[in-house]
């Protein structure tokens, strides 16, 4: 089975090539899914109210993803010093949550993989934000890298409901865009070309994979 890790700065494109290979016959493996239902798990639900207080569950007792995002993102702040003690402690809070759900993430893909290798599947793809973060790589054939401008990646997530502050938030607690390009094998370049286009060019990836 080829494993195929899917990376990118947000708002690049990675949706579209991951989508097209699932309706070609790849298995996604959906992180942010993953991750999402490992947030209230009893052990984990436990653990984030410790640090954090019962103030990050919902009315219906759930983790509620918008207050763990107020804590592992920093804000803008009237004085310099405050900014930087609290983007230390975002940073704090963003890997504490990291070191609390990726083991749990990690196994559950790893008996996803395993199962899959038995049944003799062709292809599956990794889709995680924090791939190359979170060491996903290493179990990755080849990683493809989609490649945007960030003047076209700002524009599509201002069109999603993000704000320009929200964006280069979240795309600072991520790995710089050389270094995901450096780690990729495999590159698609997204920048002035159609959905359509992106779309055939993953379909030239698929028949060049299958045809191994």
């Amino acid at each position: 089975m080829h494993i195929l890790g899917i990376v990118g700065g947000i708002a690049s494109g990675k949706s579209t090539v991951s989508t097209r290979l699932s309706e070609l016959g790849a298995v996604v493996l959906d992180a942010d899914k993953a991750a999402h239902e490992a947030l209230n798990q009893r052990d984990v639900q436990k653990a984030l109210v410790a640090r954090w207080g019962p103030e990050i569950l919902d009315e219906q007792g759930l983790v509620d993803r918008k207050a763990i995002a107020g804590r592992i993102f920093a804000t803008s702040v009237e004085n310099p010093e405050d900014l930087s003690d609290q983007q230390a402690q975002a940073q704090s809070n963003r890997l504490f949550l990291e070191q609390t759900i990726h083991p749990r993430v990690r196994q559950q893909f790893v008996q996803k993989i395993e199962q899959l290798t038995k049944r003799g599947a062709a292809i599956a793809v990794i889709d995680a934000p924090l791939l190359l973060e979170a060491d996903w790589g290493s179990v990755c054939d080849d990683i493809v890298f989609v490649d945007c401008p960030v003047e076209t990646r700002l524009e599509r997530a201002l069109l999603r409901g993000w704000t320009k502050r929200q964006f280069y938030q979240r795309e600072a607690a991520q790995w710089p865009i050389e270094e995901k390009q450096r780690a990729s094998t495999i590159r698609f370049d997204n920048s002035g070309i159609s959905e359509s286009e992106l779309v055939q060019r993953v379909q030239q990836l698929w028949d060049n994979l299958t045809a191994c």
